[in-house]
């Protein structure tokens, strides 16, 4: 039997193990900054709506209930700008990582295509592409790319890990590149909602698509804006043939969203409120960090949104995590996320008030 994870590259987290020992020996204890899991409670609202669908024995479907469908095509109207949207257009998934890693295999890609993502990008966009046999392609301008043979383009705004937003003539420029040319574009949207010093905009804006979703489907998760990454809440939306087409392959695969989620994510999408409360602490835990790694001697580029700051000492990545650790702070090493990365290090500000107060202290 063939391995299939043979296909795949290094687990990358593995490699931080010897460097979070580290950390986790100061004496104050470890502040982990390598990871961009949310620490916060989940709003009682959203815990009231998961208890209440509790007793759900029989089994969820594929597409979810109308009432999810119905909070699902009104939020992306609300917040996205969305036109005209139907049930058709909506499709929840199990977390966004599983679609990301399962996507090309469920568009039935194989040998002989092509995948592309940013240059530094998230890894499971090449994940992705090696499970089912693509060949993964990077770019730093997709309408530079040979189109020949390149079937799926994974767009990233706001960027993990740089931060960095595409703005709306970026997208128009890259979305209309991409439909004169056959490919079918995703973009990842899961930090859309986290902009700090730009608005992040979506696909699915009209002045984006012009009022269509022919070719563009976006991907928007919960688990940052409301704290859900345990939930596994998340949703893609736009084209409705592509979708149509990822429903009836995800209802043979048995990929159903829990029931109480489902009610979770309908409280969730309907509050803006909670939100707001998380922008918040984000933004003072983001200005705090910021401001101490600057004044430590570090550059921050990008980071204009996201929950990361994507900074330089101008040394190799792998020098910073060891010379951070020491001082109890993990952080991602920069390679991580592709060679482009090999001199910067990516620090998450989701960590408690309390452990990014210490970090700031430490850096001080």
């Amino acid at each position: 039997m063939s391995a299939v994870s043979s296909r795949l590259p290094v687990f990358p987290w593995d490699k931080l193990e010897p460097y979070k020992k580290t950390a986790l020996a100061h004496p104050d204890g470890i502040v982990d900054l390598s990871v961009g899991t949310p620490v916060d409670p989940v709003p009682a609202l959203i815990q009231e709506a998961l208890v209440a669908a509790a007793d759900s024995p029989g089994y969820p479907t594929v597409w979810g209930t109308k009432e999810l469908r119905d909070a699902l095509t009104g939020w992306c109207e609300r917040r996205l700008g969305a036109v005209d949207f139907a049930h058709e257009n909506v499709l929840p998934v199990v977390g966004s990582k599983e679609l990301v890693a399962w996507l090309p295999t469920q568009l039935g890609l194989g040998a002989g295509d092509r995948v592309a993502y940013p240059r530094l990008a998230y890894p499971t966009y090449e994940v992705g592409a090696r499970l089912c046999g693509a060949e993964a392609v990077v770019y730093d301008d997709p309408t530079e790319l040979d189109p020949a043979g390149l079937r799926l383009l994974w767009l990233n705004s706001p960027s993990n890990p740089t931060g960095k937003v595409l703005d709306k003539d970026e997208l128009t420029r890259i979305v209309a590149w991409a439909r004169e040319h056959g490919v079918l574009v995703f973009s990842d949207e899961c930090y859309l909602e986290l902009g700090w010093e730009a608005d992040p905009v979506s696909v699915l804006h009209p002045d984006v698509c012009g009022g269509s979703y022919e070719g563009i489907v976006a991907v928007h998760s919960l688990s940052k804006r409301s704290n859900l990454a345990g939930y596994r809440a998340a949703f893609v939306a736009g084209d409705a043939a592509v979708l149509g087409e990822l429903l009836q392959i995800r209802k043979h695969g048995g990929m159903m969203t829990a029931a109480p989620v489902q009610a979770a994510t309908v409280a969730a999408l309907g509050d803006d409120a909670h939100v707001a409360e998380q922008r918040e602490r984000y933004a003072a835990r983001r200005a705090a960090l910021r401001a101490a790694l600057e004044a430590h001697g570090f550059r921050i580029e990008h980071s204009e949104a996201s929950l990361y700051l994507w900074a330089t000492r101008d040394e190799p990545c792998w020098e910073t995590v060891a010379y951070l650790a020491e001082k109890g702070v993990l952080v991602a090493p920069g390679d991580f996320y592709g060679e482009a990365g090999e001199r910067f290090v990516r620090v998450a500000f989701t960590a408690t008030d309390e452990r990014v107060e210490a970090a700031v202290k430490r850096l001080g």
